[in-house]
């Protein structure tokens, strides 16, 4: 499959370097630049494009407003933020990019989001608007997990583990940044160091040392002051199963 492609950055050697890496891949049959968002969408405007390789720190419009306002096409391109920085790894979770590429830009790891772009325009469907996806290092490379696939979360300084059936991740997030954003997604704050998915708690027992939770087997404290709103948070959803 040929990709139309966007590359955006404002610091031209970048840019160019971009445009290369993406001109000396096969699957790519033309590249559009653009110094800046404004630039990108009179770009956007006028063609029509499968993906947009986007730089976050830019001046006036950002990328990650670029990012929002792509999203809101009707049919919006793959994004794929190429970025210096893992600071905007955070705000990308609810923007469903396709893939996070660190500076400086390598063609294998370039490749990679090609492969992932060509894969989603040729034969999967994009992946849900409403299913945000995590930037995640693994064995040096940042693939993007799929929010839903999070079982808890663990707070580790100013850092968080997520947890999935199998393994887990850390990430450069706080874990009160997550309580808050991923309220609506169903994910309860139980401690100051953990946040659990509320419909995958299969239990609230009280022990010696208080209650707790079970959550894939795994055993989480529940803090006193956590205690009545997950409670009420349980039955609520138990009432809720029982009428529908």
């Amino acid at each position: 499959m040929s990709l139309i492609v966007l590359a955006v950055d404002d610091e031209p050697p970048a840019l160019d370097e971009l445009a290369y890496l993406l001109n000396a891949d096969g699957r790519v049959a033309h590249v559009h630049r653009a110094g800046d968002a404004t630039e990108a969408l009179r770009v956007l405007r006028d063609t029509e494009v499968d993906a947009v390789f986007l730089d976050i720190r830019m001046p006036g419009l950002d990328g990650m407003e670029l990012a929002r306002i792509l999203r809101r096409f009707a049919q919006p391109p793959a994004i794929v933020f190429v970025t210096a920085y893992d600071d905007g790894a955070v705000d990308a979770f609810d923007l469903g990019v396709t893939d996070y590429v660190r500076k400086p830009v390598r063609a294998e790891r370039l490749g990679e989001s090609l492969r992932r772009v060509a894969g989603l325009r040729a034969a999967a469907p994009a992946p849900p608007q409403d299913e945000p996806a995590i930037p995640v290092e693994l064995a040096g490379t940042t693939r993007m997990l799929p929010r839903s696939s999070v079982r808890w979360v663990e707070a580790q300084g100013d850092y968080a583990r997520l947890h999935t059936g199998d393994t887990s991740h850390l990430v450069r997030v706080s874990l009160a940044t997550l309580a808050e954003s991923w309220a609506n997604a169903g994910f309860v704050r139980i401690h100051r160091s953990y946040l659990v998915q509320l419909r995958l708690v299969t239990e609230l027992r009280l022990t010696g040392s208080g209650y707790v939770v079970g959550v894939d087997g795994v055993e989480l404290p529940v803090s006193r002051r956590h205690t009545r709103e997950l409670k009420d948070r349980l039955i609520r959803a138990a009432k809720h199963d029982w009428t529908r």
